[in-house]
């Protein structure tokens, strides 16, 4: 895929964001004023970055930093290290972040950083000082009051532990609470690195229930296996499930009878990428096709479009990536009566463990794996059921119905405050 065609892909991902943000503020009844206001980040820095590499040269980085809305709080989200990073995808990866954080209704909006790199060509301590540089560009905009980063693609703990570190010697104080996902002894939360893999699973559950299927012995099929798709894998193997195929960026793998999930987990790399080391593999368009209960596309965007829905078997699609299906195949897979959950509610596990991270560093008091994998539950079951009964109710899929809540609270905050 050539850069023009990166540019389509991602003008597509964040055009479908604002044309379903336009339909959900017209079924809610809001003028065009509040569709002008939400359709785009507030804020949107662009930095560059100069990192000294470990062959003595200097390379200039490219990296940014969206703020889709405060009116309701502080903005949240992760910042990712991926070479096809751009604007157009982290302004649209923002206002999910807004959306995600509506429906499980907690105090943020919506924020999204990225910069423009390959990591898996990077040293250890070319890594540590790009994350340290990012957050010296960005410092003035961020912070627990205003904008708190987390991970994201091809970031991890340790990169949250740089960033840290860099934030408290700009700010000459401990700020555990301005970014999360750090490590357990920097401040960082129990339930943290799996949670988003958590709020999938809670989902598949509820989403089971509704589809009359049982979990135990479904046939599931997950895209990608990076850190949600890996700790889900693990998650429904010991629930029973059967994992009869999974992929990663090289390919897929398929056993009818199941793969042996644990044998994966070994031998997968910290990039996700395991389908290398076997010669028997298939494309991950063959792997979204094959006949299974249960399909998660966990990996990109746009993979499951108009021309590839009517081949979709699974009665079941739960969206752990962040815009894997089309506008159009959202509608065929309705027709369909195919059950989507969206990914604005099927990945919202992740920022609501980073909000109990921020809560027990503002607290300085924190909780076990247990309670936080209970309040997780709670909130994830909450906001599963809100969606469904609204879809139900107003006769519309569960992605708009998503949406529908998603930015009501957003709408809300900012009609109060007197903006729209």
């Amino acid at each position: 895929m050539d850069d023009y065609d990166k540019q389509i892909d991602q003008l597509d991902v964040l055009g479908s964001t604002q044309t379903v943000i336009k339909q959900a503020l017209t079924k809610l009844g809001y003028p065009t004023e509040m569709y002008e206001l939400l359709s785009e980040p507030l804020r949107m820095l662009t930095v560059r970055i100069p990192i000294r590499m470990d062959d003595g040269s200097t390379k200039i980085f490219t990296g940014y930093r969206a703020q889709h809305n405060d009116s309701v709080g502080p903005t949240k989200g992760g910042v990712r290290f991926h070479p096809d990073v751009t604007e157009r995808e982290v302004k649209a990866l923002s206002i999910w972040m807004s959306l995600k954080s509506g429906i499980v209704d907690l105090p943020y909006g919506g924020g999204k950083g990225g910069i423009v790199c390959d990591p898996r060509e990077m040293s250890f301590r070319e890594l540590e000082r790009l994350s340290r540089g990012y957050v010296r560009a960005i410092s003035q905009v961020v912070g627990p009051t205003k904008d708190i980063p987390a991970p994201d693609v091809f970031t991890n703990s340790q990169i949250m532990a740089w960033m840290l570190d860099e934030y408290s010697k700009i700010r000459e104080f401990d700020s555990p609470n301005f970014i999360t996902g750090k490590p357990l002894v920097l401040g960082g939360s129990h339930g943290r690195e799996s949670a988003t893999a958590r709020g999938v699973t809670i989902c598949i559950n509820e989403a089971c229930k509704k589809a009359g299927i049982e979990l135990t012995d479904a046939r599931v099929v997950i895209q990608g296996f990076g850190n949600a798709g890996s700790f889900l894998a693990k998650f429904l193997h010991d629930a029973g499930a059967k994992i009869v195929g999974i992929g990663d960026a090289y390919g897929a793998l398929y056993e009818p009878d199941g793969l042996d999930v644990d044998y994966l987990l070994d031998r997968r790399d910290s990039f996700g990428t395991v389908t290398k080391l076997f010669k028997n593999t298939i494309t991950n368009e063959e792997l979204l096709e094959l006949d299974c209960d249960i399909l998660v596309p966990a990996a990109i965007e746009n993979q499951i479009t108009k021309e590839n829905a009517d081949q979709i078997k699974a009665s079941i699609i739960v969206e752990a990536a962040n815009g894997p299906t089309t506008m159009e195949a959202t509608e065929i897979l309705a027709e369909r009566g195919v059950l989507l959950v969206p990914d604005v509610l099927a990945s919202s596990g992740g920022v609501t463990v980073s909000y109990f991270e921020w809560v027990q560093n503002n607290q300085g008091y924190y909780w076990t794996d247990d309670e936080v994998e209970r309040k997780l539950e709670v909130m994830i079951k909450g906001a599963f059921n809100n969606i469904y009964q609204l879809s139900k109710s107003r006769k519309v899929n569960m992605r708009l119905a998503a949406y529908m809540i998603g930015v009501r609270k957003m709408a809300e905050a900012s009609r109060f405050r007197g903006w729209v």
